[in-house]
This record gives C-alpha cells, structure tokens and sequence, in this order.
C-alpha cells in the first residue's frame, strides 16, 4: 500500500503550524501574482524572505545578522522599496536551515512601529535589472564637507526661527565668509544677494520643481546642514537621479541640471543609500547588493541665489517663462471651446506622434484580451478608438473592424491587414444594433466635458444589439492599490541596465508582467471611495501640465508626449517645443495631450445614467477604471 507521506504530515502539524504555513502559501502567492516570483517547492542555495525588504522598514545590516545565524551569507540582495529581499547561502544544508528555523520569525522594523514576520521559500535563479550608475546631471557639483562641525554648530546656532527665513538685504557675517571661501575655491562665479533658510523634520520633503527663470540667475547653491538628504533630479525626458547630499556638503546646480532638470525630496523617514563606506556621495544607484536604509534626522538647508535684473535668454525655451510666452490652454467653458480643445490637443498631437505613439503600444492588456476570447465565434466586435489596432487580430473567431481619429494611427493597421477607418467616436457611421460587442480602451479620457464623455458612452451602446457588451478603460486618478503602484508609475525611465543574478534555476524577473498587480473584476473596488473627491473645473481655469511617472493631482490636465529620435514631425507644430541647438542634453519635441483622469466610481455613475443598459462588472486593472456593460 503506498502511504501519503505529506498528507501524514500535514495531518500532524500543530495549530500554529498549520497558520505559519497558511501564512507562507500566502505570501508565496503575493509574490507570484505582484512581483512575478516564482517559488519552487524543492531545496535550493537561495531563498526569498517575504516581508524582509527595504520597502517594509527592514534594513541590510539588520537582515544580515539574522540570516547569518544559519549560515556564511554569500549574497543578500535588496530591490528598493520592495517589501521582500533574496539571500543564498554557500550550501543547500544552510538554506534549509534558514528556512526551518526562520520561516515565522519576528523582527523589529527600523522605525520600532512594528513587527514584521519574516516568511522563506526556495526560489531558483534570480534575476534582478539593476540600473546602472549614472552621472550627475550636467552642471550639477556637491562638494563634501564644505564647512567644519564647529562651522555647522555656529551657523545653526545664528538662525531666528522668528523672523522672516527669507534674508535678501544683506547677508549675516557667517554666510558672507562662507560663499567668499566658494569664490575663491572656483565653486562658483557670482557671489549670490538671497538667502532663504529651511528646516525640515524627517518625513517632510519639498515637491518637484524648478526655480523659476525669470526671477534667479544661473547659480543656486544649498547647503545641507545638520543631516544628509536623498534629493531626486528628473530630467523632461524621464530619466531620474537620486543624489545623496551628505550633512555639511554644497550642492551646486548651474546650467542644465538649474534650468532643465527638476529637483525635489521625497516625504518618507527613511532613504534608500548605498551601504558601502565611501559611497556617500553622488548618484545613488539601485545596485541592490549594496542598499540598506538610513534614517533621516532634521535637516536645515541655506539656499543661496541671485535674483535676476533681466529677462532669462537661456538655451532652455520650452521651460523658460521669459521665452515661452504660448498662453496656457483653459479648461473649455462650452461645447464649441470644448471640440477646440481636443482638436489642438488630442486629435493634432497623435496625428503628429503616430508612428513613435504605434512603437510603444504592442502588448494587449490581459483583461481586455479575456473579455474577447470569452465572446462567441462569430461575433462582430467595433474597437472603437482602436489606435494602432493591437486588439484586432487577437481572436481570429472574431469579426473585428476598429475606427479612429487618426488617419495616421488607421493607416498603420491598414499596413497590419486589419479593417479599420476615420471618423469622429461621437459619431460612429454604423447601424444601430448591429454589433456584438464593442470596446474602448483609453478613449473615453480624452474628451473634455462630462457631457462629451457621456455622449461617447451612447455612441457605444447605440452600436450594440440588445444582449450585447461593450468594454470600458479609463486613466484613474488613483495609480495605486492596496500600497501597490500601477506600472504607470513604476516605469520610471533610467539609464542601461545591469542584471545582477543569483544562479540555481530559472525564475521570472519583477515588472514583467502587464497586469501585474491588477485587481481581480470581482473584487470589491468600494476602498477606494473618498480617496478622491469629484473636481469641477473652473472654465477659463489654465490647465496643467503633468509630470510623467507621478501620481495626478488634477483630474483634467495636459501629459506630456516626447518624440523620440527616428521618428518625424512637422516643423514648427503649435505643441511641440524645440531645443536650441545649445543645449547640451538634446531634447526631443514635446507634445501635450489631454486628458481627464477618472476617480473611482465616475465611469460607472456615467454608465448608470445610459438608458437601457445593465453595468455587468466594475472593476479596476493596473491604474484604469474599466466596466463592462450589457444592452438590454
């Protein structure tokens, strides 16, 4: 007779064991469906410890004094701001080990707010894309140790919190002896006549921004006194920088790195730093085999400028408020001003960024592709604002033809073999009645007016038969769930990657995956109700211009497109803004589409208002709201 041997064993396990390994296969889940990893259910050299991570407020040396407790430690690797790290051990008896007698342990975060339990499982090879090391933007200098503990003390010491921090007439003895020591030392060229003093507790930080043209010269200095600060540089482009400012150092920013890039820091209470000695300085690269944590103190920075006599001629237009003089498109305050709006900005701009726009979108989304796989063979499907039409050739059971705006974007699925034509979503020339099934996939955000957006909703069910679908996405203002980014915002554009790996057996990198960390359709989205707070827009309002890979702060704004290299535009189009050939980082044309970003529960409130319609599903998919309607 042969005999169960798990099955005994299970049937052994005490009750606190039977919970640690529910917890495990849990965890083991969050993993695989979140991050893409994959556990494997044999013994290997390597583990992943869940919830050990710089991302939950453990840091390196803390970690490493447990793990060392079973074993020599051969790697401990720790992605950044992610909740879990990969340790692998020298042997498989010394993982086992760890596994055996860690697998439940608690530890104490960083911050002593609460114990964390530590969860193992065997994984095989592990790969992680590390980002390279990456240059200090162009202009940008800190210089280390720039005054002395003694220099620091009596500097903080000549601060009067009660008056005003801002000091233009006449600077204190102190900051005159300091800024002739960076005279003299070359640091800078013109000795600066503003002084404005900050104080920052840990867990405050300073939004992203750039000191405005017009009203400072060239050079900006700050010094970071009483504790180091992580300050994050962002170039228009998309690729980012994290710079270490040490306690006592002076940031420089001239050129480039003042007028082009944006600076700002991040409210957290720890930073993410290098862990080797020496690397205190500079870029602060995701080299994930030297991370840990380091707690921030208060800090007091003494920003030192130059206010400007005359208008900015910097090689810098598109971000220069002395030189770009376009007046700021307004939020439409009637119909005809709102079809205006979108000609100049939705439907001009994609005509324009075609070609690199079809580049960038290849992959269908997993959800919508289930939901035309579920049809029946046969059936006739509109994608309606079908772009580059990645979604009519997924099923060949289907009959599917796609429309748009573009006459660029339907050229390009003529190019793939697909039946596709213009004409304007609010008016589709089709017969009533006489689909299956329609989809619209990013469509819906693009229109400026709830009226409008509603309209487009009837156009899509007036083409529908009774018992028919229709399929929604819209952009959510909210681009996270459950503390989980969208791949929106996780997609920050960084220099060449490296791939830092750990060699048993094959295993999936995180980020992969299209829908990872998506929400199941079923699952109930009510969270989400007052995070985000319905916003009526003033007409005649401006509206603004949003930076990439952030999370929204309005919900009608313009994002901005840059056309890549290899790809053609018309000269001298109204949205796009060229570099002078001066500048030193080539910038690509800058185009800005519109958009109105949806808070949860405004997409299905505008399908509830539909004559004849039944909303099936409502649900949230990696940083977009979606329904599913059904004609009745």
């Amino acid at each position: 007779m042969e005999i169960d041997c798990n099955s005994q064993r299970s049937q052994k396990l005490s009750k606190t064991e039977k919970k640690l390994r529910q917890k495990q296969m849990k965890a083991r889940h969050t993993l695989l469906k979140h991050e893409g990893i994959e556990c494997v259910s044999y013994p290997t050299e390597s583990l992943v410890v869940a919830n050990g991570g710089l991302g939950n407020g453990v840091n390196r040396r803390q970690l490493l004094c447990v793990v060392e407790e079973c074993g020599p430690v051969e790697a401990l690797l720790m992605p950044p701001n992610k909740p879990y790290s990969f340790v692998r051990y020298g042997t498989i008896e010394d993982s086992k080990r760890a596994y055996d007698s860690l697998n439940g342990k608690e530890i104490l975060s960083e911050d002593c707010s609460q114990n964390v339990v530590l969860y193992l499982s065997f994984v095989g090879k592990v790969s992680w894309e590390d980002m390279a090391p990456t240059a200090l933007p162009p202009g940008l200098r800190v210089i280390e140790e720039l005054v002395s503990p003694e220099e620091e003390r009596e500097l903080l010491e000549s601060i009067n919190w009660t008056e005003d921090e801002v000091i233009s007439n006449g600077l204190p003895d102190i900051c005159n002896t300091l800024l002739a020591k960076c005279l003299e030392m070359g640091y800078i060229k013109h000795k600066p006549d503003q002084l404005t003093i900050n104080q920052y507790e840990p867990g405050q930080g300073i939004p992203s921004h750039i000191d405005t043209h017009s009203a400072f010269e060239d050079e900006i200095i700050s010094l970071s006194l009483g504790a180091e600060i992580v300050m994050d540089f962002k170039h228009p482009d998309g690729c980012a920088a994290a710079i270490m400012l040490p306690q006592r150092s002076l940031l420089v920013m001239t050129g480039e790195s003042r007028y082009l890039w944006t600076h700002g820091i991040t409210p957290r209470k720890f930073d993410v730093v290098q862990a080797s000695k020496g690397q205190n300085i500079g870029t602060v690269t995701a080299d994930i085999g030297d991370l840990t944590l380091s707690k921030r103190g208060r800090r007091t920075s003494f920003t030192f400028r130059k206010v400007r006599r005359s208008p900015c001629n910097c090689s810098y237009p598109s971000v220069c408020d002395s030189q770009h003089k376009d007046t700021a498109p307004m939020f439409p305050a009637n119909e005809r001003e709102a079809s205006m709006l979108e000609e100049k900005f939705v439907h001009e701009v994609y005509e324009e960024i075609a070609r690199h726009f079809s580049s960038t979108r290849h992959s269908p989304w997993p959800r919508v592709v289930e939901f035309l796989r579920a049809l029946p063979c046969g059936a006739i499907v509109a994608d309606v604002g079908c772009g580059n039409g990645k979604y009519l050739g997924v099923s060949p059971n289907l009959y599917m033809f796609g429309c748009d705006r573009s006459k660029n974007l339907v050229d390009i699925c003529g190019v793939k073999g697909f039946q596709a034509f213009v004409c304007d979503v609010l008016s589709v020339p089709i017969r009533s009645g006489s689909c299956d099934a329609c989809i619209s996939i990013a469509v819906i955000h693009h229109f400026s007016t709830a009226e409008r957006r509603l309209a487009s909703l009837r156009e899509l069910v007036r083409l529908l038969r009774p018992g028919g679908k229709a399929l929604v996405y819209v952009w959510a203002m909210e681009q996270e769930y459950n503390k989980q980014k969208s791949k929106y915002l996780k997609e920050k554009r960084a220099c060449k990657g490296k791939v830092e790996e750990i060699d048993t057996s094959a295993m999936k990198a995180a980020d992969d995956n299209d829908c990872q960390g998506s929400v199941d359709p079923n699952e109930d989205v009510s969270q989400y109700k007052g995070r985000c707070c319905n916003v009526t827009q003033v007409a005649h309002s401006n509206l603004p211009v949003h930076t990439n890979r952030t999370s929204f702060d309005s919900q009608d704004l313009l994002v901005p497109w840059h056309l890549k290299d290899g790809t053609k535009q018309k000269a001298g189009h109204a949205n796009s803004h060229l570099a002078s050939p001066a500048d030193s980082h080539t910038l690509s044309p800058v185009f800005h589409r519109y958009y109105h970003v949806f808070c949860e529960g405004e997409l299905e409130q505008a399908c509830k208002a539909l004559d004849g319609i039944k909303v099936q599903k409502s649900y949230y998919d990696q940083g977009n709201w979606c329904v599913v309607l059904e004609k009745l």
